[in-house]
């Protein structure tokens, strides 16, 4: 079969290029299977990442193949995002199978790491940026390993054939953005470390140090030997050869707060299969990541909520749809301080807390004339008395994170979140990529007026996060959509409003994922500078809501099959891109 004209969807311009003289049978194809149209697509952070995946698709690959391309070239060309010195969490559907897999690739928490971590000699909380720019924030990195699984079992490219366009950029250049210029400046630590200093500035006779300007090629020869070693070794090279050896004296070195990391956290790393969680939303059902993860359970809560409210009755981004989306967020969030952690160290009442009579009882605390304001977490009736058992435990994550979602020829589906903690992570460099400052997104107070906290460090122990990978099928059970977000905390707020977008309001991809943001974290609530949500804010106070407007940059990216063939969106807020063709 001949390849058609690929589809280019550019920030929701469509363009269509130049025909492509590949030939490809469908009977050559393992596994293949039609979706009806052949048609694949991939929407993420920058456009670099997204031809890789898409020339991984034209190419026959599978969307895991895709996004292991996507990854490996984000690292590079987004490294204030994500990278392989972090983890991720992944949604894949299998198309022939009928089977939704969760992935679990978080990083996981050294085994000399304690309880009093991040607290000084007086048994007080340090700062948060004081125990980001360190090694005792580095957490085993899970993205390799979690990524070769999902190649193991869903793979149809060798692998050292996904990491060639990465080793191309890295090695020939790529052109630095106005993202990642922007946040080269924003640091205030990347130039006065040796390694970022050589890598990201240039130097005039004075000594004065000048992030790279916008349009820079910039090469990074160290991440392409990076990358062959793990291409041609696989990924024991990154968790007990040389790679592994480097970023263990990277993290036991730093010039700050060294690390405990060690060979043998390295080598025991293993990514974890979880069952995905889902909820029925209207006529769909909607799905996401159960924890170490309090995005998935946090955002269906929310949903579960909302059930009780004819939300399609209500304009977008109005006074109503607002207020409601906002008082949901509370309870849910209140919900998730309390009781979300790793589930392989404590007890977290997933299904209790998604109980629909439980959740209905969470909708009636909603009053329509004014807002709750700080909400109490619920008691979800199967849970008992787990509440009492815990202290609440606000997020300090910052928003940083990189979202793609992936579609192939055969209908096989990905949706991916993907981060390295804060912008640059620890900001330590090794082999080209900078390490994870993951063990941040743990509560700096092990416990609080005499009791634990859940998502409290211990070693071996992921971190509670908030990435929020969903997908949603049809009252059939066929694949219908994959979105995602990145932004710290608020990720969760960010794709609940545009599943919400989506399933009720019915918007486009590209208009729910451009639409304008609003966050509540059971606490103020931030509205986006301008925007017509920002006109609100009198009315909103005149509800009761504290209302903080400024700038909210999420970063969705989410693909939709409609009856047509498929739709995707690219926030307008990152320099994301959707690309695309048809087998």
């Amino acid at each position: 079969m001949r390849f058609s004209r690929a589809l280019i969807v550019l920030v929701g311009l469509v363009v269509v290029s130049a025909p492509l003289s590949i030939w490809w049978s469908h009977s050559e194809m393992p596994g293949a299977r039609s979706n009806g149209t052949g048609e694949y697509m991939v929407s993420s952070a920058h456009p670099e990442a997204s031809k890789a995946g898409q020339d991984m698709l034209a190419a026959g690959g599978s969307a895991v193949d895709a996004a292991i391309a996507v990854q490996l070239v984000l690292t590079l060309v987004e490294p204030q995002s994500s990278g392989i010195g972090g983890g991720a969490y992944m949604l894949h559907w299998d198309e022939r199978a009928r089977l939704l897999e969760a992935y679990d690739g978080r990083e996981t928490a050294p085994s000399g790491a304690t309880p009093q971590l991040f607290l000084d000699e007086a048994g007080k909380p340090i700062s948060f940026f004081d125990a980001v720019v360190t090694g005792q924030s580095n957490g085993v990195p899970g993205a390799v390993a979690m990524l070769y699984l999902a190649h193991q079992e869903h793979g149809v490219l060798p692998w050292a054939d996904l990491f060639q366009p990465a080793i191309r950029l890295a090695s020939e250049g790529f052109t630095v953005t106005p993202r990642l210029n922007k946040l080269i400046a924003w640091s205030p630590a990347l130039p006065r470390l040796p390694w970022s200093r050589a890598y990201f500035f240039t130097e005039d006779e004075t000594g004065t140090a000048t992030p790279l300007a916008v349009g820079t090629l910039l090469k990074n020869p160290a991440y392409a030997k990076t990358l062959r070693l793990i291409a041609d070794q696989g990924p024991d090279v990154f968790y007990k050869g040389e790679i592994a050896e480097a970023i263990v004296a990277t993290s036991q070195n730093a010039p700050i707060r060294p690390g405990t990391l060690s060979m043998a956290d390295m080598a025991a790393y293993a990514p974890i299969k979880r069952d995905p969680i889902c909820l029925t939303y209207r006529s769909y059902n909607v799905c996401g990541m159960p924890p170490s993860t309090s995005g998935g359970l946090t955002s269906l809560q929310t949903l579960g909520i909302l059930e009780s409210f004819d939300m399609g009755s209500i304009a977008p981004g109005s006074l109503e749809a607002v207020h409601l989306i906002t008082e949901a967020s509370r309870l849910a969030y209140a919900d998730r301080d309390l009781y979300i952690g790793d589930t392989d160290f404590v007890d977290v009442p997933i299904a209790a807390m998604l109980d629909e009579d439980y959740l209905a009882s969470r909708a009636r605390l909603i009053d329509m004339s004014g807002s709750i304001g700080t909400a109490d977490a619920g008691v979800p009736a199967a849970s008992g008395d787990l509440g009492s058992l815990y202290a609440p435990n606000a997020s300090r994550s910052r928003p940083s994170t990189s979202h793609f979602s992936i579609v192939d020829a055969r209908g096989n589906a990905v949706s991916m979140t993907t981060s390295i903690e804060a912008p640059f992570g620890s900001h330590l460099m090794v082999g080209g990529f900078f390490l994870n400052n993951q063990l941040t997104d743990f509560s700096f107070r092990p416990e609080i007026d005499g009791k634990p906290v859940a998502n409290a460090v211990a070693p071996g122990k992921r971190p509670r996060s908030s990435m929020t990978p969903s997908m949603v099928f049809d009252d059939e059970g066929d694949f219908y959509l994959a979105v995602g977000s990145p932004g710290g905390s608020r990720i969760i707020a960010y794709v609940t409003q545009t599943l919400v977008a989506l399933l009720d309001h019915h918007l486009p991809m590209q208009d729910a994922v451009s639409q304008p943001r609003h966050v509540n974290r059971n606490g103020p609530l931030e509205i986006e500078a301008g925007t017509a949500i920002a006109d609100l804010k009198d009315e909103l106070e005149a509800l009761g809501h504290q209302v903080v407007v400024t700038e909210i940059t999420s970063g969705l990216h989410g693909i939709r099959r409609l009856e047509g063939g498929l739709e995707g969106g690219a926030d307008p807020r990152r320099e994301g891109v959707v690309l695309g063709g048809q087998l």
